[in-house]
């Protein structure tokens, strides 16, 4: 892999490689997802983008098919802060809907794609689904009775820290319903890197994250995507499901006592009707 040096990637297994296999990445036009493209490109992946900001992606897909001579990327529209646009991507019925930022695009724009392409999945198994969750769940605490925040907003952070819970949770109850089928489906806190993640927060908190950012705590794309990499294509993973990645390493969630996964199933399944419900 050429593209990137050696001492920037922390898993390098470069005899992975998944030629020929879909790949569809979220959120993939700056930051952590364009860096996952690339690398998943350079190891021979069908990769689809799928963003909202078509002039963006496509200025990204045709760097990333220049260097690594990979031609099988492809733009998808895809906005998950709309639930009619995520049923566009995976045709179904149309909805009308209205929910807070984070829970919706973080959460249920996620939890319908994911439901609807379920049947591929299936098909094309065995196949893995990963969870870009992060490990600011640890502070979340949801409100059951108010979870899109239809009553009282808790804040930019703290939904954010929310919706983080969410996938988590996604993710161990989504694992336990794929048992047997051949998929597997983990999540992960990656890297703190530089993303363009702040883009809905305040000037004065962009103002102290940009700070940050030029601390020594914070890693490029390129290392962020890392984790995401190895769990997309390391074959001693292929089996393992229902796990939680902090880097490289499988840890514990800190729930809090928010063991709400088949709560929190059934009130997506409610809130974006993937059922018809």
């Amino acid at each position: 892999m050429a593209s990137y040096e050696i001492k920037k990637r922390m898993y390098i297994n470069d005899a992975a490689r998944i030629d020929g296999r879909v790949v569809i990445v979220t959120g993939c036009n700056t930051g952590i997802g364009k860096a996952t493209v690339h690398e998943l490109a350079e190891r021979g992946g069908k990769i689809y983008m799928a963003s909202r900001n078509e002039e963006a992606t496509l200025q990204a897909l045709n760097k990333i098919k220049e260097s690594t001579k990979n031609e099988q990327l492809y733009f998808l529209k895809l906005d998950l802060a709309s639930l009619d646009s995520v049923r566009d991507f995976s045709p179904f019925n149309r909805t009308t809907d209205g929910f807070e930022l984070n829970f919706g695009v973080n959460h249920l724009g996620h939890f319908l794609l994911t439901n609807l392409l379920l049947d591929s999945l299936k098909a094309g198994a065995p196949s893995r689904i990963i969870i870009v969750s992060s490990a600011l769940h640890k502070y979340a605490n949801i409100n059951r009775d108010d979870i899109n925040c239809e009553r009282d907003f808790p804040g930019t952070f703290k939904a954010y820290e929310n919706s983080k819970l969410c996938n988590i949770l996604f993710m161990r109850e989504l694992s336990k319903r794929l048992e047997g089928t051949g998929v597997v489906c983990n999540a992960l806190s990656p890297f703190l890197s530089d993303t363009d993640a702040t883009r809905y927060l305040n000037s004065i908190q962009r103002f102290f994250f940009d700070i940050l950012k030029k601390s020594f705590f914070y890693n490029s794309p390129e290392i962020g995507c890392q984790p995401i990499v190895m769990l997309a294509v390391e074959p001693s993973l292929s089996d393992v499901t229902g796990k939680y990645y902090v880097q490289f390493k499988v840890k514990e969630p800190t729930l809090r006592k928010q063991n709400y996964e088949s709560w929190l199933w059934e009130k997506s399944e409610e809130m974006t009707k993937v059922f018809g419900k």
